[in-house]
């Protein structure tokens, strides 16, 4: 069975779609009708912008989005998943890649979703970190004894976590996590506390506009971050969406979830190859690809 990942944020690369823009018309028609509907030339910022330019929340999550999605739409009938599952942001990408989501509401709430995150990173000082080396069970451990709001909110892979949190509370996790062993335990340079409670406002205001979206049954189940479980009802995968903005991405739960239920091929369809290293941890006997290798 053939499964098909799309990247989250921290994928995005200066230049990221050109090629697909120069080539394809019917890329270019959905980048052109991107930069209407966001209200600026998210194309010139993704292929000429700087690196610095590219990682505002409110740039970085349309682009990332944009070229996941493009180059979906570009690939057509080589694009055959049984299963689909996105990184975080990458969620809204499998969506609409699947037709769960139209591309325009896609990505209006792709936008909404980065400009409520934003806000909410601007509102206190927060961020993130990287944990290499220890047990998921000890690093829950510690987020949960710190007297500061940090918790779990990636589970990357096999001993890879990124903790989220006030920037109090994450600077003392790393302390203690480095004592108990961690091989790495390193801050990350992100806007803010991205899965944790202190992303509730955002929450908040992207639940308002997911209601008032309409969502289609994709042509394959989603596995979703919330629950690593396969979805394609509805209801539940509004649900799920709102939910995520303050729950932690269950990406190793995810990728062992679809290995179990007969994902031998992973496609991985954005910029970047990080997905397809992740899925590796899971299982070194599984298939990767890159999307951009089979255009």
């Amino acid at each position: 069975m053939k499964a098909y990942l799309f990247p989250g944020q921290g994928a995005q690369f200066s230049g990221m779609g050109r090629d697909l823009y120069k080539e394809f018309p019917r890329a270019k028609q959905m980048f052109e009708k991107a930069n209407e509907i966001l209200g600026f030339e998210i194309t010139k910022l993704m292929f000429e912008g700087t690196e610095d330019d590219l990682k505002e929340t409110r740039v970085t999550q349309p682009a990332i989005f944009l070229h996941s999605v493009v180059l979906a739409r570009v690939l057509e009938k080589v694009f055959n998943p049984d299963m689909a599952a996105g990184h975080s942001l990458g969620e809204f990408s499998a969506l609409v890649a699947t037709g769960a989501l139209s591309f325009e509401d896609g990505l209006r709430l792709v936008s909404a979703r980065a400009s409520a995150m934003q806000k909410a990173c601007e509102a206190e000082q927060s961020t993130m970190a990287a944990i290499i080396g220890l047990d998921d069970e000890v690093v829950e451990k510690v987020c949960a004894d710190m007297n500061a709001t940090v918790v779990p909110a990636n589970y990357n892979s096999p001993g890879q976590i990124v903790i989220s949190g006030t920037l109090k509370g994450v600077e003392l996790a790393t302390e203690k996590l480095k004592q108990l062993g961690a091989k790495r335990a390193l801050i990350l340079k992100v806007g803010g506390a991205f899965h944790s409670p202190l992303m509730e406002p955002a929450k908040i205001e992207l639940a308002k506009a997911i209601e008032n979206t309409h969502f289609n049954t994709p042509v394959c189940p989603i596995y979703q971050n919330v629950t690593a479980r396969p979805v394609n009802d509805p209801p539940a995968v509004k649900e799920n969406l709102v939910a995520q903005l303050t729950s932690p991405v269950r990406w190793t739960q995810t990728m062992v979830n679809m290995i179990s239920d007969g994902a031998v091929s992973f496609t991985e369809v954005g910029p970047g190859n990080v997905l397809q290293g992740l899925v590796k941890k899971a299982d070194r006997k599984v298939e990767t690809i890159s999307a951009s290798d089979l255009i």
